[in-house]
């Protein structure tokens, strides 16, 4: 006999977590089907810590999304008792000309979010450790900082259980079909059936939605925790999360305090990582190993920026990134399908909206709309 949900979500990771707990939460039937553990190293999530931030130079059209997805954070923590949030302030850099910069300044005009400029006299005592241009200008985010992604997922997926949800992991679905007003799963365990499908498969959505597979560019991103000299200058409460640009580079460098091994989990050391898209690869074989390439561009960025403070290279983790063609999220019903609404091409910015896209996925799923301001992010704009 199939199984049968109301809903069933495939992909248990960043946004799958948080949409069977949304949808658990409105009392939903709900299956949720994860190929590996929750949470897990092999797609976009692993890690120890993401930026969460408010003045997004990407888009303006976020920040909406933004303040909705800060206050589900906090509704998680107070539920659940478990802090997943931590405020450590983000300071921006980079020449005045620049998108970081200007896109920093318009998201924090248009809808108030503090923000404060930092003059390199201040900076120097504020923040020793950088050494930054004289030509760049310095902003400060004092409510930034970041969110813990594998806590998140396995704390959401826990609640969802709680609530009712059924959560597989290491479950691989192999093809879904749409059936009458539902669809079926399939996978390498079972046969299921519901009333409505929600995709979140992160780095493999484009092997499950075929229509648009040639849209999403899955690429291989390194990121490395680093010795430094003097540890007690890195750690958190004495070192903010920071992003900036380079004028001979593409995209942002950026990276975090140093993480307590004990209370957040390993890796141990400086977080360091290249927020552009790397090298194009197929999301089931994925070269992990460190390459020549990968220490250049670290050795370029610490050197430059972070010059004697550090001494060695701990670990490191490849994590993989969903580039939709515009580096903008795709969340939508899925055209032409009944009752499917997805969630994908997060373009290696996206954990820290994984609050709210729950909530958005959950009202899809029920209602095939959601009075949240996701008409940029539509499927159809392609």
């Amino acid at each position: 006999m199939i199984s049968s949900f109301d809903v069933i979500v495939i992909g248990v990771g960043s946004m799958g977590s948080s949409a069977c707990y949304h949808l658990a939460s409105r009392g939903c039937k709900v299956l949720g089907l994860e190929q590996f553990d929750i949470a897990h190293e092999f797609g976009a999530h692993a890690g120890q810590s993401r930026i969460i931030r408010k003045a997004y130079f990407e888009n303006s059209d976020y920040v909406p999304l933004l303040e909705r997805a800060y206050a589900n954070w906090h509704s998680l923590e107070a539920e659940t008792g478990t802090q997943i949030y931590f405020k450590t302030g983000l300071v921006y850099f980079g020449p005045a000309d620049d998108l970081l910069i200007k896109g920093v300044k318009q998201s924090a005009s248009l809808y108030n979010v503090r923000l404060e400029e930092v003059d390199h006299s201040s900076a120097a005592k504020r923040f020793p450790s950088f050494r930054i241009p004289n030509h760049f200008e310095i902003l400060f985010e004092p409510e930034a900082g970041f969110v813990t992604p594998e806590n998140a997922i396995r704390l959401f997926a826990k609640e969802a259980a709680k609530k009712g949800a059924e959560i597989h992991g290491n479950e691989k679905v192999i093809e879904w079909k749409q059936k009458g007003d539902g669809a079926v799963v399939t996978t390498d365990r079972n046969v299921y059936s519901c009333k409505k499908l929600v995709i979140t498969a992160g780095p493999w959505a484009g092997k499950l939605i075929p229509t648009l597979s040639n849209k999403l560019k899955i690429t291989r991103q390194f990121v490395a925790w680093i010795n430094p000299k003097k540890w007690s200058d890195f750690e958190l409460g004495n070192f903010p999360c920071w992003l900036m640009t380079d004028e001979s580079s593409r995209g942002c460098y950026y990276g975090f305090p140093i993480l307590n091994e004990a209370k957040f989990g390993p890796p141990r050391g400086l977080k360091v990582a290249h927020h552009y898209p790397a090298r194009e690869i197929d999301p089931d074989h994925v070269d992990r190993e460190i390459t020549m390439e990968d220490r250049e561009d670290l050795n370029y960025v610490l050197d430059k920026y972070l010059p004697g403070k550090l001494e060695s290279l701990l670990s490191h983790k490849i994590c993989l990134y969903a580039n939709s063609p515009d580096e903008d999220f795709i969340i939508d019903n899925l055209p032409d399908y009944k009752n499917v609404a997805i969630a994908c091409g997060f373009s290696g910015h996206g954990f820290k909206f994984a609050s709210v896209v729950g909530e958005i996925l959950a009202d899809l799923a029920l209602h095939s709309k959601t009075e949240l301001p996701i008409d940029f992010l539509s499927a159809k704009r392609f």
